[in-house]
């Protein structure tokens, strides 16, 4: 599946710019890069950005580490699913008290 690749090519691309060190990789270049990152993906078409999302869980066991825990959550350090709830004021709120309860 095509969504799958596309998944591996952000993932890649994300651990790259999370993971380098800053003698490597300008730190600052990389946050505001993991940031047009992130809006360019709460731009998706709802329907592929759900199927990303799902994309996500399913490849982040061909990560070992970090790296994998990185991946599979991947959708939840970009805002994705707020993205897919954006015209659902409940869903937002379920999702903000679930963000939350996570972080603390």
């Amino acid at each position: 599946m095509i969504v799958l690749q596309i998944a591996r090519i952000i993932a890649n691309f994300s651990l790259f710019l999370d993971l380098t060190d800053d003698d490597t990789l300008d730190p600052d270049e990389a946050v505001e890069m993991m940031e047009q990152l992130a809006v360019d993906l709460q731009q998706l078409d709802k329907g592929f950005l759900r199927e990303l999302i799902d994309a996500f869980t399913v490849i982040a066991p061909e990560y070992s580490g970090e790296a994998q825990r990185l991946v599979r959550n991947m959708a939840y350090h970009f805002y994705l699913e707020e993205a897919l709830a954006a015209d659902d004021p409940t869903r937002l709120a379920e999702l903000e008290a679930l963000r939350a309860a996570r972080d603390d």
